[in-house]
């Protein structure tokens, strides 16, 4: 399995050469490419990119608007989120429920619900080919269901947004926002998920000295015993 981050970018005006384009994660094995999000940088960039799908985790612009003018592959999305993107013109858009897995190709996807925004609901991904499987949330404050989400994988890709303050607000007693670099560390320590890379990242991180940060980052890992890195866009990954 090979991990690309084409676009490692949140929903922020800030933007440098390691973080451009808005967050994109490709998952590819064999001749297979599964495409993570598709934000409104992305759009008319598409067919460039070429994927064999598209799933998407919500419907916010940063990860859905990239589809206004369509896709030429199929696109997977929950029901909440197909709500919210009811006038693109898709041709080929299939509705998931989350943990009812479905295969594409070789790719078996499961999806899992994650607490984020109120108005467009998201799930992260639990995407496995062959004997690896990682999950993949780009956007999220908890994960309900998150042993069994976490459960055996080799890796987690998760909400860059922040490193250890939080960003979540509060609304008839209902979160939303962003979780800390540092607790989803702590998730991987606690279900013995060996390594972290996060995306997404938010203002701290692209406006910051990355060197800085990523050695911030990587210690909070050690401490937990994970291998933790900051992704950047064209940065590739294989899991063997």
């Amino acid at each position: 399995m090979k991990i690309t981050f084409l676009g490692t970018r949140g929903n922020i005006d800030a933007r440098t050469r390691r973080h451009k384009r808005h967050t994109i994660t490709m998952i590819s094995y064999h001749n297979t490419r599964v495409m993570i999000d598709c934000g409104l940088d992305w759009l008319g960039k598409i067919n460039k990119i070429n994927p064999d799908a598209i799933i998407i985790t919500h419907a916010h612009p940063d990860h859905a608007f990239g589809l206004k003018y369509g896709a030429p592959c199929p696109v997977y999305a929950t029901h909440e989120s197909w709500k919210l993107m009811e006038r693109y013109p898709i041709e080929q858009g299939y509705e998931i429920e989350p943990r009812k897995p479905f295969t594409f190709n070789d790719i078996i996807i499961e999806a899992f619900f994650v607490v984020h925004s109120l108005r467009a609901p998201a799930v992260g991904y639990r995407i496995t080919a062959g004997k690896k499987s990682i999950f993949c949330a780009h956007d999220l404050i908890s994960i309900p269901q998150r042993s069994k989400a976490l459960r055996g994988i080799q890796l987690y890709i998760g909400d860059g947004a922040s490193i250890t303050r939080p960003i979540i607000r509060r609304k008839d007693d209902q979160l939303f926002g962003h979780t800390t670099i540092r607790t989803q560390i702590g998730w991987c320590q606690k279900e013995k998920v060996p390594r972290a890379i996060f995306t997404h990242c938010g203002s701290q991180i692209v406006e910051g000295d990355e060197r800085i940060l990523g050695a911030k980052v990587r210690a909070l890992g050690r401490e937990r015993n994970v291998d933790v890195a900051i992704a950047y866009d064209g940065m590739e990954i294989v899991l063997r």
